[in-house]
Formats: C-alpha cells, sequence, structure tokens
C-alpha cells in the first residue's frame, strides 16, 4: 500500500514539474530589456524620528531586497525595465507600508519612508502552510504573534517556557522546577489522551520532533526536546490555534500550530552581537516541616505516650541557591545576493536541587542565495549538545528519590552519613531512600545530540506566482544513564541498580507549496494555493537494566540480573491540500481549503481522511461609509471559521496489531503475545470546530481589541481502555467517548501614554475553556499515572479526580465514626448507628482544568535607552491533588506541619490516620497570581565603542506568587507532560524564582 502511496506522490511532483518548465519558458518568451536602477533612502520611527535598523526593502513579487543599515540606509539596486513598481518596506513591531516607485528617468531615485509603530498588530504580516505572506488583518482565523525581543527579555530557557502568559488561548504550565524541566503546551484545551497534546512546531519550515521520552525514571519528570531550540535565535513566533487553519498543515496539526522563524542575515557589512547573561535559582517557598519536639513511642490510639526528639528540616539539605550562564554570540551580514547569519551559544544552569543541572551548547547557520529576480535558495544548520544531571524523584513507579525520600521520613532521624554510612530516614516497615544519599551517591545524567537542517527554493518564475521547496531533517540521539551504588536505603536496590537506554528519533518532511496571486478584476483578487507533504518518522530505542551488581561496578551489563529491551518505530505520512482565497473590494475575504491526509499508523481502510476548512473575513472599515469613523475606530474586521482536523500520529507505529514478543524457553525459541490486544479497526479522532471573532483598532491605532469564540468537538475520542482478565489481554486502544472545548478568548492592547520621549503600552489576555466528556462506556475509565485517582467521567472535563469523599451529616458537618474520627463516605448507612456501611464510595472531588487563565504585561519606554516590562500571569477555578500533603501529615512519617495538632492533642490520635484514606481531603484551590516577568534594561552608545550598540538588563522570573496553596507550587504537575493527569503534585522539584543581570553588544 505503501508504494501506492509514493506512486501517486510522484505523479504530484511530476505534474509541479511541468508547471514549473512551463513558467520558465513563459518567463523567457516574454523577458523584456531591462536597466540598472538604484533606489536608495532612509526609514525612520515616525513617533521618535529614530533610524530603524533592519527594515527589510522589497521590489514587489520578487527576490530583490535589501535591509537598512545603523542609520537607517539603504540601497536596492534593481535590474527591471523602466516602470513604475510598488516597493514594500516592513519591520517588525511597525505597519508595513508600500510605495510606488518609478523608473525610466534617471538611474537613481531616492524614497524616504517612515513607518509607524502597530501597537494592536492587526496589520502583521503572518506566513501560513501555504507559503503566502497575508495581512493579519485579512484572515478568517484567529493567530497569535510574539517577537523574538519579547522571548529574550524572559529569560526563560526554552522556547515554549519563554511562551507562558503571552497567547491568548494558551494555557503553558511548566511541570516541574528541574533545570531542562518539562512544559505543557494546550491550546484551547485539551484535545486528545493517548496521543500528544503539545501543538505541531515548525522551525523555518522544518517540523521538529518535541517529544518527552522517560528513559530513565525520575518520577514522571521529562525534558521536552524545544529546550534545544536557543530562544535567542528566534525572530519570531506565530501561534495558529484552530482547526480551520490545521487542515492546512495536516493531522499532526490538530492540537494547533506554533511556527518559529529564526534569525537571517540582512545587507551591509558584518554586524556582530555579543551577549552573555549571570543567573541565580533559588526555592521560593519551603513547606512548613514539623517540628514539635516530641512525637508517639507508637502508632496505637490509645497509647498517647510521647518521648522528646530533635527535628530535622531536610529541605535544608536537599535544596541550595543554584547559579547559571548564558552566552550568546552571532554574526550576520551580506550582500543583496548572499546574506548569512551565524551564531552559538553555551548554557549552564543549576538546579535548585543540589547536584543537578543542564547544559546546553549550539550553533546554528543560515545561508540565503539569490540566484536570480526569480529564484533563490536558502540552507540552514542546528547543531545542539545538551547534558543534564539529574536526581530522581521517584514516587508514582519507584521509590528511590530525592524528594520522595524527604516526605516519607521521620524527621526526627538524622540523615547524614555516619561514618560514610546514610541512615535509613523512613520507618523500618516502609522503607524509603535517604534524600541526602540521593543527592550524593546516586549518579543520573542525560546527554542529547542534535541536529536540524533544511534546505529551501523559492520561485517566482510569473508576476503573483510563488513556487516553495523544503527539505527538513531533524535527528537527535538521547542517551541515559542511571546509576544507584550497591548497600543503599533504597527499598528495592540495596544490591545495586545501573541502566543505561538511547532513543534515537529521525524526521524527514518534504514540502512543496505552489501559490498565485492574481486580480480577476480590480474588485477581485485570487490567491490559489496546492502543496503536497511526504513524512517520515523513525525511532529506535534500546534499554539495559542490570541490578545485584558487583561492589565497584557502574555499567548495566555487570549487573547479575539484566533485562533489556529495544524497540522500533516508522510512520509515515502523505498530505496534499489546495486552498482558494477571493478577496472583494480589500474588505471581503473568503477562503475554502480541503486537504487529504494518509498515515500507516491506521489500516487500509481508515488512513486516508479528508479534512475540509472555509473561513471569510470582513473589513467593514474598508467600507466607504465607515471614513468618516476611521480617526476613532481605523480598522474593525469580523472573521468566521470552520474546519476539521484529525491526529493520525496518536498512536503507535504498530499498536492497532497483537504483537508478540520472542521468548527463549529452555533449547526452544518462542513468542508470547503482549498485554495489548490489537484493533485493526481503530480510526483517527476527529476534531470539528467553529470559531467567530472581531478584532478592532481605536483612536488612531492606539487601542485594539481581538476577541474569539469557539467550539472544538472531538469524536472517535482514542482511548486506552481496561479488559476482562477473561480476554487474556490488560489493555486495547478503542475509539470511545467524545470531548467538547467551548471557550472565549480577548485580547486588549493599548498605548495609554505615546510620546517622543515617553511610550506606555499595556496588554490584557484572558481566556476561558469547558472542557466535557461523553460518552464513556460505564460512565468512568481511569488513568494510569494518578494512583487510580483520575478518569474520564462522562459530564466532567478531562483528568478530573473522582475518589473517596467525607461521610457528613444532613447539615454539611462531618459525620464522625465512634472514635470521633472522619471517615469516607460508603455506598451504604448502617440502619441502626446511622454509619456508613459497605464498600467506599467515590465520586468527582477535584477539577484540575482552571475556570480561567489570564496575564497583564506592561511596557515602558523613557527617553532613547531606558526601558521596563511586568508581566503577570493568573490561573483561577482550578484544583491541585496534594499527594505530597497525604504522605507527610500521616502518623507513619509525620515530616509536615499538618501533623503537629495530632501530636499536641488538638485532634485525637489517628486522625491521620483516618484522612489517609480520604482523598477529598487532599483536594486544593490552585488558584494563583504570579510576577512572572519582571525587567529593566537600559540601551546606549558609549564613545569608546564609537557606534555600538550596549545593553544592560537586570531581569526576574516567578519572583512571587498570590495562592493559598500549601505545597510548593501549583503549576507543578508530577505526571509530567501527560494530557489526562493534570494538577498532581507528588514532591515535584518547584519552579524556582529566578534572577538574571546581562549585558549584551552589537557591533
Amino acid at each position: 500500500m505503501k508504494k501506492t502511496y509514493f506512486k501517486r506522490a510522484a505523479s504530484l511532483r511530476a505534474a509541479l514539474l511541468w508547471t514549473f518548465l512551463l513558467a520558465l519558458v513563459q518567463q523567457v518568451v516574454f523577458a523584456q530589456a531591462t536597466n540598472n536602477y538604484t533606489l536608495t533612502g532612509t526609514v525612520v520611527d515616525e513617533r521618535t524620528k529614530a533610524p530603524l535598523i533592519g527594515v527589510i526593502v522589497k521590489l514587489g513579487n520578487s527576490n530583490t531586497a535589501t535591509a537598512t543599515n545603523v542609520d537607517g540606509n539603504y540601497s536596492l539596486v534593481l535590474n527591471v525595465p523602466a516602470g513604475t513598481y510598488p516597493v514594500t518596506y516592513s519591520y517588525l513591531g511597525y505597519q508595513p507600508t508600500t510605495r510606488s516607485v518609478v523608473l525610466g528617468t534617471s538611474p537613481a531615485v531616492t524614497q524616504d519612508v517612515t513607518l509607524k509603530e502597530d501597537i494592536v498588530g492587526l496589520d502583521e504580516v503572518i506566513v501560513t502552510g501555504t507559503s503566502v505572506a497575508t495581512s493579519k488583518k485579512q484572515l478568517g482565523n484567529s493567530i497569535s504573534t510574539v517577537s523574538g525581543e519579547v522571548l529574550e527579555n524572559s529569560i526563560a530557557t526554552s522556547v515554549d517556557q519563554a511562551l507562558a502568559g503571552k497567547v491568548a488561548g494558551a494555557q503553558i504550565t511548566q511541570n516541574s522546577g528541574n533545570p531542562a524541566g518539562g512544559i505543557s503546551v494546550r491550546l484551547r484545551g485539551t484535545s486528545t489522551v493517548v496521543g500528544s497534546g503539545d501543538p505541531l512546531y515548525i522551525v523555518d519550515g522544518v517540523i521538529i520532533n518535541n517529544s518527552s521520552a522517560e528513559l530513565i525514571d525520575l518520577g514522571g519528570y521529562a525534558q521536552n526536546r524545544l529546550v534545544d531550540i536557543n530562544p535567542n535565535d528566534i525572530e519570531r513566533m506565530e501561534i495558529i490555534k484552530g482547526a480551520a487553519a490545521a487542515a492546512i498543515y495536516g493531522s499532526r496539526a490538530s492540537n494547533g500550530v506554533v511556527q518559529i522563524f529564526t534569525k537571517r542575515g540582512k545587507e551591509g557589512k558584518p554586524k556582530i552581537n555579543v551577549s552573555s547573561q549571570f543567573r541565580v535559582n533559588e526555592v521560593r517557598k519551603t513547606l512548613d516541616y514539623n517540628d514539635h519536639p516530641f512525637r508517639f513511642v507508637n502508632n496505637l490510639a490509645s497509647d498517647l505516650t510521647q518521648e522528646p526528639v530533635q527535628r530535622y528540616d531536610f529541605q535544608d539539605k536537599i535544596f541550595r541557591t543554584a547559579y547559571g550562564s548564558e552566552n550568546n554570540v552571532s554574526v550576520s551580514g551580506g550582500s543583496q545576493n548572499t546574506q548569512y547569519f551565524m551564531s552559538g551559544n553555551y548554557l549552564i544552569n543549576q538546579g535548585i536541587i543540589d547536584n543537578t543541572d543542564f547544559e546546553r551548547a549550539g550553533v546554528r547557520l543560515r545561508v540565503d542565495q539569490t540566484l536570480n529576480s526569480w529564484i533563490s535558495i536558502s540552507v540552514g544548520a542546528n547543531y545542539v549538545l545538551s547534558t543534564s544531571s539529574e536526581i530522581p524523584n521517584g514516587g508514582l513507579s519507584e521509590a528511590y528519590g530525592a524528594l520522595t525520600g524527604f516526605i516519607f521520613s521521620n524527621n526526627f532521624i538524622n540523615p547524614d552519613p555516619v561514618n560514610g554510612v546514610f541512615p535509613s530516614t523512613a520507618p523500618s516497615f516502609i522503607r524509603r531512600t535517604n534524600p541526602l544519599e540521593a543527592i550524593e551517591r546516586f549518579d543520573f545524567r542525560q546527554r542529547t545530540n542534535r541536529f536540524i537542517g533544511d534546505f529551501q527554493v523559492n520561485m517566482t518564475p510569473l508576476k503573483g506566482m510563488n513556487i516553495n521547496y523544503t527539505l527538513g531533517y531533524d535527528n537527535a540521539t538521547q542517551i541515559a544513564t542511571g546509576f544507584i551504588p550497591v548497600r543503599n536505603t533504597t527499598p528495592s536496590y540495596d544490591a545495586g541498580y545501573s541502566r543505561r537506554a538511547d532513543r534515537t528519533s529521525y524526521f524527514l518532511n518534504n514540502d512543496l507549496n505552489i501559490s498565485y496571486q492574481t486580480k480577476l478584476a480590480d474588485w477581485l483578487e485570487s490567491t490559489t494555493g496546492v502543496g503536497a507533504t511526504a513524512q517520515v518518522e523513525k525511532a529506535f530505542t534500546t534499554g539495559i537494566t542490570g541490578t545485584q551488581l558487583g561492589p565497584i561496578a557502574q555499567v548495566s551489563t555487570s549487573g547479575a540480573t539484566i533485562v533489556s529491551g529495544e524497540s522500533r518505530s516508522d510512520i509515515s505520512i502523505l498530505g496534499f491540500f489546495a486552498q482558494q482565497t477571493f478577496g472583494f473590494g480589500d474588505r471581503l475575504f473568503l477562503t475554502g481549503a480541503g486537504r487529504y491526509d494518509v498515515s500507516s499508523v491506521f489500516g487500509v481502510e481508515n488512513r486516508w481522511q479528508f479534512y475540509p476548512k472555509v473561513s471569510g473575513s470582513y473589513l467593514i472599515s474598508n467600507e466607504r461609509f465607515w471614513k468618516s469613523l476611521e480617526d476613532v475606530v481605523p480598522i474593525l474586521k469580523l472573521r468566521a471559521s470552520y474546519g476539521q482536523a484529525g491526529n493520525l500520529t496518536a498512536i503507535g507505529a504498530f499498536d492497532r496489531y497483537t504483537n508478540y514478543t520472542p521468548v527463549a524457553l529452555p533449547g526452544l525459541p518462542g513468542v508470547i503475545s503482549s498485554t495489548l490486544l490489537g484493533n485493526a479497526g481503530i480510526k483517527p479522532e476527529r476534531q470539528v470546530e467553529t470559531e467567530i471573532g472581531a478584532d478592532a483598532s481605536f483612536f488612531n491605532g492606539r487601542l485594539g481589541f481581538e476577541f474569539t469564540v469557539y467550539q472544538k468537538d472531538v469524536e472517535d475520542l482514542l482511548l486506552f481502555v481496561g479488559l476482562a482478565p477473561s480476554s487474556g489481554f490488560v489493555n486495547q486502544y478503542a475509539n470511545i467517548g467524545t470531548m467538547t472545548n467551548k471557550g472565549f478568548e480577548l485580547l486588549l492592547t493599548g498605548a495609554p501614554v505615546q510620546s517622543e520621549n515617553f511610550k506606555w503600552t499595556s496588554t490584557v489576555i484572558y481566556s476561558r475553556n469547558e472542557n466535557e466528556v461523553n460518552n464513556i462506556p460505564g460512565g468512568v475509565l481511569t488513568f494510569p499515572g494518578g494512583f487510580g485517582q483520575v478518569a474520564a467521567v462522562n459530564g466532567y472535563p478531562i483528568g478530573a479526580f473522582y475518589s473517596t469523599y467525607f461521610a457528613r451529616n444532613e447539615d454539611g458537618s462531618l459525620l464522625l465514626n465512634a472514635a470521633g474520627l472522619p471517615q469516607a463516605e460508603r455506598v451504604g448507612r448502617n440502619p441502626e448507628t446511622g454509619q456508613p456501611a459497605g464498600a467506599t464510595k467515590p465520586k468527582v472531588i477535584g477539577d484540575p482544568n482552571p475556570d480561567w487563565t489570564g496575564s497583564w504585561i506592561n511596557e515602558l519606554s523613557v527617553g532613547k535607552g531606558l526601558s521596563f516590562r511586568t508581566q503577570f500571569d493568573a490561573s483561577y477555578g482550578f484544583d491541585v491533588f496534594n499527594f505530597t500533603r497525604r504522605v507527610g501529615e500521616r502518623d507513619l512519617y509525620g515530616g509536615l506541619a499538618g501533623y503537629e495538632p495530632e501530636l499536641r492533642g488538638e485532634v485525637p490520635k489517628g486522625t491521620s490516620a483516618a484522612l489517609f484514606g480520604i482523598f477529598e481531603n487532599y483536594i486544593e484551590d490552585g488558584s494563583f497570581i504570579k510576577l512572572r516577568e519582571v525587567s529593566v534594561a537600559y540601551e546606549f552608545r558609549p564613545a569608546f565603542l564609537g557606534s555600538s550598540v550596549v545593553r544592560l538588563n537586570l531581569a526576574g522570573r516567578n519572583l512571587f506568587s498570590i495562592d493559598d496553596y500549601s505545597g510548593y507550587d501549583p503549576e507543578v504537575n508530577a505526571a509530567g507532560q501527560t494530557n489526562a493527569v493534570r494538577g498532581f503534585d507528588f514532591v515535584e522539584v518547584p519552579i524556582p524564582r529566578t534572577y538574571a543581570l546581562g549585558v549584551a553588544v552589537s557591533f
């Protein structure tokens, strides 16, 4: 079947090649005599009158372009026939302008231009999957943009971390405070359960891998591979949230699209940028520990005897003040036909857990070459080497780790080693690791080598025609090692443990897009786009675990017991699309599109999927009757879109089969079936999304307003269901259930004060999403990763906490048992005593999904060089399952202050044991307001450096949080990047408070 796919792709490529050849012949036949002209001028800011550096000056629909220098001057050589031509001036953050230039009377032409700041961003130029640059105000779906300058000021270590709070409709959470802590990005809610919930990331046309492979058990924490991308290399980002846009990008885009555009060279002499930054990371908040100077001699409820003890705060020995630095250098420049950009970076960032760190070193190269007026090529390469030292947390599936050992410890035991031997700090009948031993003796590391490259050809053989071919390549090898020496305090690996695992992933995408823009009449403009993609994804994973090590052995193959495993994955995807846009009188824009995708993941009957799209926008402000209002409301646009998308990569390459595993019996080879039952009829999920919205600017463009209302319905939801033991299997993937996301997005941007020497810009973002799951057989389906307390429940949001709750009297007070202790509700009541009877009765006790999220961003510019920036983020109306408190307040361990009332006699002895089985007691409100970012910068030109620009920057991140949560941080999630289990806190590393001092010099 795969051969048939590629035969079709070959036929399409042949047809496209003939189109190109015909266009080339036509170009030669109708060639006209050309002359050389030189267009020069200066581009300045309208408000400050300061020269603008790096403004792109481009001749119409051609590859002839240049950029302004440090003085705002430009010089563009034009090899064209005499006539009148449009020249476009564009610069990020400013309204683009097009001026006509008349060529023919003189070889030298001068044209000075003034650009106006685009406060609200409605004039931004967006590059969609059709490779057609389109003004944002013409699009029928919502798109958000984030500039590279904003990312640099965030002092975040990864791209997705820096996006937090900057995009309407995006819930971005940091799951762990580890130096390379994983990030979860959800655009307009969770749209899948078993597949990846992350959006599709595209870097300069390359589809990149953002997997979160857990090669060693670190307690749920895993790195996103976006941590390999240096934020300082980014020019801008475009975030597309709707299924209408995803219909153009294919099945991988069912969760939205994040397009990343890196910096490129510009015409002019070499420009060198050097920056260095020093960071300090510290724990923002620690848990209140039990410092009561007595303890019970036993756990018998009737024995209240206590004895004096000395208490220790283990957190003082686990956490540290950590340091880091980041250093970047770039060189860019070139001629009118050849531009280059080269950069190198090195980041070292210590973690707030002792002996943890993350290092990243990378180099990037981009060369753009114009071959002639209608063809250009671009080559990009990026190599990254990242390493990390890790301390496991255990908890979810293992019993070793630092913070896990801390919460399971009796804090009246001194954890420091005696004669080099670490004592056990946990109760003798429940062994756990001494947390200091995990830090000092365990050795867990990860290393990733990654190369991302691309080759692109852009052709404009005819006026209005654009042909773009992109070959993208992303290859990464991740190696992880874990070592626990012999004679340790772990409950499972006292005889030693060693593991080595590696994963090599390989992504290749071939994309060919052809677009044609023309005016069919003075009032009718047409844009036609067609394209095809062929994608290959391969992954190879191996792992070896050795236990019962020799006294000096560290490698996994030296264990007396060795368990090895290997897996291989191979996925092929083909996609074809066509899109047509009509523009009526520069007011009404209608777009229709369709895409076919085929994936090898699903069976023959279900692998071909068709996804339609339709959208429209109406620029009311371009109507003649609006002229009298344009000073007050210069732009007013209504928009709407409808689209379908599907997740053709939600399951593994061979998960539709019942797989078999080789096994060796004495003298004979054989196979055994896996616990996963195949399902040949399984099909991809399908999303149907509708959105409507409006964009407007007011008061001469100083106030902007965007809102969107959407509904996204997911049918044929893929879930991992349990099977009856009589089937001989444990689980199976099946299409059961439906999911709905309904939401509202609002963005307000304005410049309350704007003068030549002072500007204040303020942005408010508000997002609300309501998620609901239905049609689950039996009404409830529990998920792994949350100790069976997280489930899909009909009529409730995905990942609801579903567990035991308090038995209560009719007036709502707790119904206590005969001993005066609280108890869980059960399926019945004893008719004589009125006490709960029978099995415990679960219900939905909490929801980890916020009612709304928001942010407030303020930017101030004073004079020519001083600037301030603050960003507050808020998340309201979500619950956190504080499993950390559940363990730390139990009498068996008692390390947290919540156990003290029992020791002081304020509650009956045994209260903590009674509460331990009532999970409602540990559901807490996680609502917070955080000062996510704050920075102050000063830019100046010292005389001794000539025209060089120096920028000093002082910044902070996660400086404080206003919340009522008793744990470290309501934002973390012990289950990592999973879709189903959210808001589950089990001694995850808290997000640190960070300070940074940096200097940047541009030569």
